[in-house]
């Protein structure tokens, strides 16, 4: 066979001159990136980003496939860490990606921060652990997509007797009886309360329906001897303290 004819034989043969197939047995890029991952966790989980953060939670919900973009398409859809968390299972399943499990392994998580920071607020009085105080209602409230009202209840050495959520409404408004704060502060034999409230909008600026609804209460309250120590506004931004505004 002359050289030309043999060129022609080997072209009509493309398998032969192929690239060698894959590895069977090779591993998908992910389990490199995860067992890199977990490795830089071990060493310190401060220094990770949030998304990385996000993606070890994510790993337990999702044995396989990369979970990165799912987990950076969170907080851009959400807008923080913080944010994935505190968002309710319908708004997390409109995520491509995110199934029942995702959504309950991070409502999970969400849970297990607020009765960590429940428990330190909780653990003395109230005037005392102000600061665990306001990083528990941060945890529960600031990323709440309704506005949600409660009404921590407080004995005599103003320990907290209970936390309820007495009304819930959309996302500028919520409705809160004063007979209905001052009804169940008896019931509880509370001497003291702190109403709180949160903004959905994320700016914590109490508006006068805030201003007024506080001074219902407060009167409602004087009448039977039950102190109204403050109202309390949570929002992303912050948290506004009526009393620290010379509103109460």
């Amino acid at each position: 066979m002359d050289r030309r004819a043999a060129l022609e034989d080997a072209s009509a043969q493309p398998e032969l001159w192929a690239a060698p197939p894959a590895a069977a047995n090779a591993k998908p890029h992910y389990l490199g990136h995860r067992e890199r991952l977990r490795g830089r966790a071990a060493a310190g989980l401060s220094a990770l980003p949030d998304y990385e953060l996000l993606e070890l939670i994510l790993f337990r919900a999702v044995p396989r496939g990369d979970v990165k973009p799912l987990a950076k398409q969170l907080i851009a859809r959400f807008g923080s860490l913080g944010a994935v968390l505190g968002a309710p299972p319908e708004a997390l399943k409109t995520v491509k990606g995110v199934g029942e499990a995702v959504a309950l392994e991070l409502k999970l998580l969400h849970e297990t921060a607020l009765r960590a920071a429940r428990e330190q607020a909780a653990r003395r009085t109230v005037i005392s652990s102000w600061s665990a105080l306001l990083a528990y209602l941060k945890t529960a409230l600031a990323h709440e997509p309704r506005e949600q009202v409660r009404v921590l209840f407080l004995d005599k050495r103003n320990q907290l007797i209970a936390d309820e959520v007495l009304g819930h409404g959309t996302v500028d408004h919520a409705p809160v009886y004063p007979r209905e704060v001052v009804r169940r502060a008896l019931e509880l034999s509370a001497s003291a309360l702190i109403l709180v409230h949160n903004h959905p909008s994320g700016d914590p600026t109490p508006s006068q329906a805030d201003i007024d609804i506080t001074r219902q209460v407060v009167e409602a309250s004087r009448t039977l001897r039950i102190a109204v120590h403050d109202h309390l506004v949570v929002g992303r931004d912050g948290v506004a303290s009526f009393k620290a505004l010379g509103l109460i």
